[in-house]
């Protein structure tokens, strides 16, 4: 028998791959009193997509968000992902900078970083995680599975053999970001990994995208895998991972035990599926089985956001030209492995190819540095005649000789305004000072759950038809008032 942790996804990857980020602080308030005695190991709570998110999109604060969110979840460990070269954006950062946003994240109560390359520029992974080591924070380098061709068992075993050794490193996760770890290759990968590295406890973090993940949890658990990545079922299922609820009874089943307390479960999954109402999402369901997923690999985390922005350009309907696209993109771009940013890249690639209805004609600037090697080591050649195009063109010129810039901390002060926050210094630097200054203008963010507008008419229609357990609703303001009452 063995005891079975979970790490809780609703609040980070969850809301990423069902609602593209849009969860704003408030949608939490009612469930982190929850989440924060349910017993997890840690709360995966922030990132920068969620950062830009908030400022862009709602003028919220995610400082002032992440605040709230780590006071809610006081007795918890509570992680923030990263990648190796670059925070908001897909521009690469400076360390200078990579380094202060490690330092404020722990100041701000996030002492949990799971850190990750996908083409595994190992020496670079290394540096980060010792910067948050000598910083007091602890690092979670990610194994990140993908189906290349190029990529078999020992290439990830021995990647992760390595990162056992680095210092301060307490556990090694695996993620399956895009869903297509199938059970029969779980039951050679995952062994393969718990023998390269010893008895470091090993993370498994699958997206359900096919509804093989807790077939591949349950070959995790018996190759000796102790920690699981879960979310509440409103938030989990489809692209996003499996849901607490049923990993937590499949553990049991197994004779296995964990020390999640279930009563949490239940309040903590009612409290989102009011805020998928309120941010006007559908809870989540399991997907159904769609085999175009191992062609694709679209991660979980990146459907959501895809469609959001194809619906916000009034491109919903060129979804599945753009999914039977990308295979053929990923192909001729070297195989990498589709997890943030490359999965972008092939992921912008592919709409660029469909809507300009001529492959290739627009490449961005991102596609073009990653060709030329300016992200890591591909694993493999760009197909020649992509990289004709690529190499042909105007940016790829001005981009021979590059040199990633490393300025320092004092010499990116210099430029702004002196004295202002380290908070601040790091939002102007990575986002612009027009989104800043809106997100100063708009004042406070919103910590209040209930209730919006929408979440009132909603009552009273459900009191009208019988189907809410609140019997009466009085609302009265100066000059008028309204009071509903369920007829018995």
């Amino acid at each position: 028998m063995t005891t079975i942790e979970f790490v809780d996804q609703t609040l980070r990857d969850g809301q990423q791959s069902l609602w593209g980020l849009k969860m704003r602080p408030y949608h939490a308030a009612d469930a982190l009193g929850h989440l924060d005695r349910a017993g997890y190991r840690v709360v995966d709570l922030t990132g920068p997509g969620m950062f830009t998110v908030l400022l862009r999109t709602f003028k919220d604060d995610p400082w002032a968000a992440t605040d709230f969110l780590v006071q809610g979840l006081k007795n918890n460990v509570v992680r923030c992902g990263m990648r190796t070269i670059s925070v908001i954006g897909f521009n690469h950062t400076p360390d200078s900078i990579i380094d202060l946003w490690i330092q404020t994240l722990i100041k701000h109560g996030v002492t949990s970083f799971w850190i990750y390359d996908c083409l595994y520029d190992m020496p670079t992974m290394h540096r980060l995680a010792k910067v948050i080591h000598d910083n007091g924070g602890v690092a979670v380098p990610a194994v990140m599975y993908g189906l290349t061709g190029a990529h078999d068992d020992d290439f990830f075993a021995q990647r992760a053999k390595e990162m056992a050794s680095w210092e301060g490193v307490q556990t090694i996760y695996v993620e399956d970001a895009a869903g297509v770890l199938k059970p029969e290759r779980a039951a050679t990968l995952l062994p393969a990994i718990r023998a390269a590295t010893g008895s470091i406890p090993l993370e498994l973090h699958c997206h359900n995208t096919t509804g093989l993940a807790p077939l591949n949890y349950i070959e995790g658990i018996k190759a000796g895998f102790t920690i699981l990545h879960t979310a509440s079922r409103p938030m989990a299922n489809g692209p996003s991972l499996p849901s607490t609820e049923a990993m937590a009874t499949i553990v049991e089943s197994m004779g296995h035990t964990h020390g999640l307390d279930k009563s949490t479960f239940a309040p903590v999954a009612a409290n989102f599926e009011w805020a998928a109402r309120d941010a006007g999402f559908e809870p989540s369901v399991p997907a159904e089985y769609d085999p175009r997923i191992y062609d694709h690999q679209l991660p979980g985390g990146m459907t959501g956001t895809l469609i959001s922005q194809l619906q916000q350009h009034g491109m919903a309907d060129r979804f599945p030209a753009v999914l039977e696209e990308i295979p053929r993109v990923r192909q001729e771009l070297a195989s990498p492995i589709m997890a943030t940013p490359f999965s972008q890249f092939v992921g912008i690639q592919a709409v660029l190819n469909v809507v300009t209805g001529e492959r290739y004609r627009l490449i961005p600037d991102e596609v073009i540095r990653y060709a030329m090697g300016h992200y890591g080591p591909l694993i493999r050649d760009v197909d020649p005649a992509v990289m004709d195009k690529i190499l042909d063109s105007s940016r790829a010129r001005q981009f021979q000789g590059w040199v990633r810039p490393q300025p320092s901390l004092g010499e990116i002060r210099s430029k702004f305004t002196p004295g202002i926050s380290d908070e601040e210094l790091l939002m102007r630097f990575m986002t612009s000072d027009e989104e800043v200054d809106a997100m100063l203008a708009a004042g406070p963010i919103r910590t209040e759950p209930r209730r919006s507008e929408n979440e009132i008419v909603r009552t009273i229609q459900d009191i009208a038809r019988g189907a809410s357990d609140i019997t009466s609703l009085s609302i009265a303001q100066p000059g008028w008032a309204l009071n509903a009452c369920k007829n018995h």
